[in-house]
Parts: structure tokens; C-alpha cells; sequence
């Protein structure tokens, strides 16, 4: 039956003689069979045997048998199939059970499956399942090592803004280097497709009375501030719905500052937020009440009731200061204290004796600009006494990396206590000239919500980053577990709690199929290494405590390049 239907598949394209290298790809795709390009090309040639660049309906044959009929399938098909040809509903349904450990499995669903997977008519309309739709069914997403309901947005989204890990991205307008590199909108168009709901833009004056957007004091190109926001609001909530904060790293004039308030609002109009929600005037929305809103971060004057009642007023011209905190590294002696992240070595000098020391200037911030402010504004963190007693629901605070693994390590339950309440953002020391990322995991450990990571940089960061913001629909927003929204924890990462109940993870790696060539291989083969690594708290990267992970059984998992990019249809087989 399987060859009457293969035969019938594939025998038009055979009449006129043989095929090339082309149209075998493409009769792999009409078989609804992955493969690169690359993978059956070098099949293509091993089974050329008169090497002349086309081949017969057999060696096509043998070329899809390569592909498809791999032995660790076969024999998992034959372990449930009688006859070894055929899947009848109740052999499905106990494979689907035993193996795959979907529970409240029965023949209705299984049917489904096989109406989805089957290719044969005679077959699916006998509520059976060949070895064909058998495959089909293994190389699909429902056997992804991903849970099918995290693709979508299934978490509470009613909990307010802090209580969620919000993607963020740190120079985003960069796509290389933080010294010579280029600034591109590609940047935020490319974090903003990967699901990046936190967005930075370093603003300085520009001619002509336009703001522009570069790293400061040095030789990165320039983008107009006004063509940047016209990229956000294109692509602002294509992959998501969630609300998008731009962190406004603001080195303008006022009168500048100006410029970027008319920009804002005639840009983004009713989805920039500029007032509060009647909802929530004392407490951070959620992202629910906030879908398709543009939030702004940055320095803001007075309070919030004050902005609610100027709504509507000309605010152009109406410049006042803020205070600006400075904080000197106790343990480094003598440092050059700053006016941003991105540039710690402009401003006054200041001596220290081992204790933290403080200093203040005042800078002009434009009223138009400042009214735009209103779940985000941007205070400096000096300790999380000061915040406990003076910090305002609505205001967040960065933290360079340096500064906050220094707290992780001495005072790491008063950060999580801290981060319940407020918006928090670690970001890259600013040493990190070539755009280099920290590990993530650590921050998220202590429910930091705005991890900001070079997204132009590849490697183990970003990978733990794209990892985990493909949960909940790769929305951008992950509800922070139970123990670090729960005010009375006790939680600290690196104090193992006196009672755990330990769960042993087990994978099986079986295979590895359409694995990509390796460019370092004379013989142009991948000489494979797979390396498992779990990463959360220190006691469970030293694997002596894992989380449950319920999407056991058979699973596929996705490879994916050094650059983060997808490598389907390449995959390992694996048993969880």
C-alpha cells in the first residue's frame, strides 16, 4: 500500500526521465518531507551513481528511504504495530500514553492525529496510521521537547508590570561594536521581532534642532532620533501585544527634549501612554491593561497627579531640574562619577574610604518630555533602605552589572525582596567595549524583570535569553514563579532551602539527524558534540536539584547556529 502511494506521489515527475538535483529537492518538499538543501545534496551525489547530475526513480527511492527511514523510528513503529506495517487507533493511543505521557489520550484524539499526519487515504480513512504518517507525526511540532501550550500566551497577564521578567535589550541601536560599530535600525527592528519589549535609545543633539541616536563620545554611526521611532511604531507589536518601554539614555537640551516629546506623540499617537489609567493610580498596570501601549523611561519632574492635571496645557518652554545621583564604587577607591550608563568616565572625581558616597548635580529636564513619563521613571539606585522608604511604585532603577552581582552576593534576599516591588534593569558594565553579554540567569534568579543583553552579540547569553522567551508565546512577558512575587519569602538563591524535594531529569540522546557540515572538516562532516548544561540557581547548576520538565517521552529538539539562528530541519531525537 505505502508503495502504490509513494509511486503515485512521484511517478509524474519521472515520465520524461530523470531528475536533477532541483527538482529532487522539490519532490521531497511535495512528499511534505524537511530537508536542506545542503543535506540533500550531499545525498543526491553519494546516490548519483553514473554521475551525471541526475537520477533515476530508484535512486530517488533510495535517496527518501535515507532520509525518512531512520532505525530508531522503525523500531519504536514495530514496538506498537502488530503486523509492522500499520498503527491500528488503539496501538496509537498506547504508544501516545506510554511514550509520549499524554495522559487523557483516547481513540477521538487519536484520530485526529492521524487525520492531521496520515498521507494515505485508504489508511487515515480506516482510522490506521502507516509508518509514513508515523514519521510525519515525529518531525512535527507536537514533538517538539517544547511544550505546544507555551506557544502561546497562556500565563496570567493581569498581575502588574513587576511582577513579570520583560525581554529587554541593552545599545540597541547597535548591530556590532560599542567603539566603531555601526548604529542601525536593524537593531530594533531585529529585537523587536525577536519579542524584545524593553528598547534603549541613547539621545543626543543633533543639527538642525534633530535629535540623533549613537553612542556617545565615540566613532559609532548616527540615526536620526525621528526615523527610529518610526521603526519602533512599525514594528513595535508585530510578534507581540504587550506593552514596549523605551528607556530613554537622554543626553539632549530642552530644546531638543522638545523635539523628541512632538516626535513621541505625533509618531505613536493614542498608543503612547501619557497619562495614567483610572484603574491604577497608585500601582503598576498589568500587561493586559497596557497591550498595544508605548511606555516611556526617563528622568520625569513632579509627581504623577501633577502630570494628570497639566494634560491638555502647552508645556513648550517650560524647563525645570532634577537632581541627578551619582554613586561612587566603594570597593574601587577612586572613581570619575558619570551622567549615564554608557559613558562612566565624564564627569567629577570623587575619593572614597570604603563606604558608598553619594553626590548630586542638577540637570534641565523639558516638561513636554517629562509628562510622557508615567509607569516608568527612571531614579537612581543607592540602597534598598532608601528604596523601602522612599521609593515610588512607578519608579525603576538600572543597576550596571557590577554593582548588582555585589549585592547578589552579600544581600541577595533584600533583592528579591526589592524586586517585588520595583521594576529593576541590570545592564553590561561598560567595559564590555565589543558588545559582550553577562550570564542572565544570575539576575533572573533574584526576579530582576529588565535583563538588558547586547542583542547583536551571539553566544550562551543570548541563547539562554532566546530560550526563555520563547515561553508564553514569545510575548516578551514571563510571570515570575510564585516565590519571588510572594512578599513573605524566604527564597534566597544561594542558600539552598532546609527542606527540597529533589527530581533526577533524565535524557536519553538517541540521534541526530540533518546535521549541518562543519566548515573546520576536511571531509566537510560534522564531528558532533552535544552538551547538556542546566542553568537556574548555583545549587542547580551543580545538578543536584533540577525542576520537573513534563514534556517527556520521544521529543525533537530544534538546533539552532552560534548566531541564534534556526537550523531546521536539523534536530536531535531524544527520550525525556
Amino acid at each position: 500500500m505505502e508503495n502504490k502511494w509513494f509511486l503515485s506521489m512521484i511517478l509524474d515527475e519521472f515520465r520524461s526521465g530523470k531528475i536533477n538535483l532541483e527538482k529532487t529537492h522539490k519532490l521531497l518538499e511535495k512528499l511534505d518531507i524537511q530537508c536542506s538543501y545542503v543535506h540533500v545534496k550531499s545525498i543526491f551525489k553519494d546516490n548519483d551513481r553514473l554521475k551525471q547530475g541526475k537520477i533515476t526513480i530508484e535512486e530517488f527511492r533510495s535517496i527518501y528511504r535515507i532520509i525518512t527511514h531512520r532505525e530508531e523510528i522503525v523500531e519504536i513503529f514495530n514496538t506498537y504495530s502488530g503486523n509492522r506495517k500499520l498503527l491500528f487507533e488503539n496501538n496509537l493511543v498506547q504508544f501516545l500514553i506510554q511514550e509520549q505521557y499524554i495522559l487523557d489520550m483516547n481513540k477521538t484524539i487519536a484520530f485526529e492525529i492521524i487525520k492531521k499526519y496520515e498521507p494515505i487515504e485508504e489508511v487515515k480513512k480506516a482510522h490506521q496510521m502507516s509508518f509514513e504518517g508515523f514519521i510525519r507525526y515525529m518531525g512535527s511540532s507536537e514533538c517538539l521537547i517544547f511544550k505546544p501550550d507555551c506557544g502561546r500566551v497562556y500565563q496570567d497577564m493581569s498581575h502588574p508590570l513587576n511582577d513579570y521578567f520583560i525581554s529587554s535589550s541593552h545599545n540597541t541601536y547597535l548591530i556590532s561594536d560599542q567603539l566603531l560599530g555601526p548604529s542601525d535600525l536593524w537593531g530594533y527592528v531585529s529585537a523587536l521581532v525577536k519579542g524584545c519589549r524593553c528598547l534603549e535609545i541613547d539621545c543626543w543633539d543633533g543639527s538642525q534642532n534633530e535629535p540623533i541616536v549613537y553612542h556617545g563620545y565615540t566613532l559609532t554611526s548616527k540615526l536620526l532620533f525621528k526615523t527610529v521611532i518610526q521603526a519602533i511604531h512599525k514594528y513595535a507589536f508585530l510578534t507581540s501585544d504587550y506593552p514596549v518601554v523605551l528607556s530613554l539614555e537622554n543626553h539632549c537640551s530642552p530644546s531638543q527634549q522638545e523635539v523628541m516629546a512632538d516626535t513621541l506623540q505625533s509618531v505613536f499617537g493614542d498608543t503612547l501612554l501619557s497619562d495614567i489609567l483610572d484603574d491604577f493610580p497608585d500601582k503598576l498596570p498589568s500587561p493586559e491593561a497596557l497591550k498595544y501601549k508605548i511606555l516611556v523611561k526617563n528622568k520625569k519632574i513632579g509627581t504623577l497627579k501633577e502630570t494628570h492635571d497639566r494634560k491638555g496645557s502647552n508645556k513648550h518652554g517650560q524647563v525645570e531640574e532634577c537632581e541627578e545621583i551619582y554613586q561612587v564604587d566603594e570597593t574601587e577607591g577612586s572613581e570619575a562619577l558619570a551622567g549615564s550608563e554608557n559613558n562612566p568616565g565624564r564627569g567629577t572625581e570623587i575619593i572614597t574610604a570604603g563606604l558608598p558616597l553619594f553626590t548630586k548635580r542638577k540637570v534641565k529636564v523639558a516638561m513636554a518630555l517629562s509628562d510622557l513619563v508615567i509607569y516608568t521613571k527612571a531614579e537612581k539606585f543607592r540602597s534598598f533602605q532608601h528604596s523601602r522608604q522612599y521609593q515610588q511604585f512607578n519608579e525603576s532603577s538600572s543597576i550596571g552589572e557590577t554593582e548588582a552581582r555585589k549585592l547578589l552576593k552579600l544581600r541577595a534576599h533584600e533583592f528579591v525582596l526589592h524586586t517585588m516591588r520595583f521594576i529593576t534593569r541590570i545592564y553590561p558594565k561598560a567595559t564590555r567595549t565589543d558588545s559582550s553579554n553577562f550570564n542572565p540567569q544570575e539576575f533572573w534568579n533574584i526576579g530582576c524583570q529588565m535583563v538588558a543583553l547586547n542583542f547583536q552579540t551571539p553566544g550562551l547569553p543570548m541563547d539562554l535569553q532566546n530560550g526563555k522567551f520563547l515561553d508564553n508565546g514569545g510575548s516578551g512577558y514571563i510571570l515570575k514563579p510564585q516565590f519571588l512575587r510572594d512578599n513573605k519569602t524566604e527564597f534566597n538563591p544561594n542558600k539552598p532551602p532546609k527542606q527540597s524535594d529533589p527530581v533526577t531529569l533524565t535524557i536519553r540522546l538517541i540521534s541526530g539527524t540533518q546535521l549541518p557540515p562543519s566548515s573546520h572538516s576536511s571531509s566537510n562532516k560534522a564531528d558532533t558534540l552535544v552538551v547538556l548544561e542546566l542553568f537556574g540557581v548555583p545549587n542547580d547548576q551543580t545538578k543536584q536539584q533540577t525542576r520537573v520538565i513534563k514534556r517527556n517521552g520521544y521529543r525533537r529538539v530544534p538546533l539552532y547556529s552560534k548566531m541564534g539562528e534556526s537550523l531546521e530541519p536539523a534536530s536531535l531525537f531524544v527520550y525525556v
